[in-house]
């Protein structure tokens, strides 16, 4: 139970969700910060639960009976029935590419004969494919790709995504996908964050002088991103043939002297290092880690970082080095979960699924997948105070599931329970 604030007690009441045969609310009493070890599979299960909505805001939970019993409802209140069914808060997805040009159909089959990302790139394609398409592509194109993505996401339960840049790779492709980006969180129902990523792959005109192109992400590119506030988070992609850590840490110390908060894709084709400078930074998240070194565990749980598993991307690619998520959660890193949507490597809109990957190929629990989707996650985009669990004061972000138990969202694979989606208190 989660006691009303009685300061509070008489707000107007605007929404109830009722009748919850399991309402999964993610509280810990007393607990602040994302969830480690044992704790993400404290899921806070109330039965036959209920939320109540002020406005946009959740302003209490309890069983449906005793809630209903201290709250005064007025003829306005919209009664929501979930008639049994499981309630969970909404899902979060901290890492996704949602806005880019063209498809990478052609490299799906390449895979399949046998190439791998390293040898696709080499040829001419991975992100280098996107940026041509991209920078091709008009800024309606994008925003009408990216609107379907956000809304597919919203249908399938994820009410706040975090949208990066980096298929533009020059100044004026990577402010043409940023806007885009902040257009589409003004006019979708989702929460979007935005992240630069102009370091995500060296541009061909730069392929023999990559410092170059080090120095106008940081001379040009992050100083025009900031002055305009586009993004919040800056992130870089550290592995082999891509940026060095010598060269992600000057980005890194650039995107910091501009304010900008900071991620890092590490260690997922090798382990190059990328968890230590995430912790050498501070970093909110690292993302990826499928060659990460224990020492580099250790270090993200020494500073705080988040680790942002993607299994997704470990499916498409067939990759047999996968994120060591058991000893992660063992050890007492706490652990996010993200789709990687992008046209290539993970051409996966679903944050459910990706839920099902994670079980299935990195061995977590139902409970510490939906953990990892929902608190974790919003902790991972520095939101945690505002989303990820049914807790009063936060956004009354829900979703209703055509299920009866948490463990289904994972189980059914591929399937879109989504039954309702409530997104600062309002159905969607």
């Amino acid at each position: 139970m989660v006691k009303l604030n009685t300061q509070t007690r008489y707000s107007p009441i605007t929404a109830i969700v009722k009748n919850a045969g399991q309402l999964v609310t993610l509280n810990l009493p007393g607990h602040l910060g994302p969830r480690r070890g044992k704790e993400m599979s404290s899921l806070g299960i109330i039965k036959d639960g209920a939320v109540a909505i002020a406005g946009t805001r959740i302003f209490a939970v309890d069983q449906t009976a005793k809630l209903i019993k201290k709250l005064k409802i007025g003829k306005h209140t919209e009664i929501i029935d979930a008639e049994g069914r499981l309630v969970t808060p909404g899902l979060v997805d901290p890492h996704c590419h949602p806005v880019f040009g063209g498809n990478r159909a052609n490299e799906f089959e390449m895979r399949l004969a046998g190439k791998d990302y390293l040898e696709i790139a080499k040829a001419g394609g991975g992100i280098k494919s996107t940026v041509r398409a991209t920078r091709k592509a008009s800024p309606q194109q994008l925003y009408e790709r990216g609107r379907k993505v956000v809304d597919k996401m919203l249908e399938s339960g994820v009410t706040t995504i975090e949208g990066k840049s980096g298929y533009g790779l020059n100044t004026q492709a990577e402010i043409k996908i940023l806007k885009v980006l902040n257009q589409l969180g003004q006019d979708t129902k989702a929460s979007i964050v935005t992240t630069f990523l102009g370091a995500h792959e060296i541009p061909e005109e730069f392929e023999h002088n990559p410092d170059d192109y080090v120095a106008l992400i940081c001379g040009e590119m992050i100083p025009t991103v900031a002055s305009l506030g586009l993004a919040e988070f800056c992130d870089i992609f550290c592995e082999k043939g891509v940026f060095s850590p010598k060269q992600s840490r000057i980005v890194m110390q650039t995107a910091q002297a501009f304010g900008l908060k900071l991620k890092i894709h590490a260690d997922q084709l090798h382990s190059t290092g990328g968890a230590e400078l995430a912790a050498e930074f501070g970093a909110v998240s690292a993302d990826h880690l499928d060659c990460v070194a224990q020492e580099g565990i250790h270090l993200m749980k020494k500073a705080g970082v988040i680790a942002v598993l993607l299994p997704g991307s470990v499916f498409v690619l067939d990759s047999k080095r996968r994120a060591p998520a058991r000893q992660m959660i063992e050890y007492g890193l706490p652990v996010a979960l993200g789709t990687d949507f992008n046209p290539g490597s993970s051409p996966i809109l679903s944050l459910p699924l990706t839920m099902s990957l994670a079980c299935i190929l990195f061995k977590m629990t139902p409970a510490e997948s939906l953990c990892a989707a929902t608190i974790n996650a919003a902790y991972a985009i520095d939101r945690g105070d505002k989303c990820g669990s049914l807790t009063p004061g936060k956004m009354a972000d829900l979703v209703i599931w055509d299920a009866d138990d948490y463990r289904e969202i994972p189980y059914w694979i591929g399937q879109n329970l989504a039954k309702t989606v409530i997104k600062n208190g309002k159905r969607i």
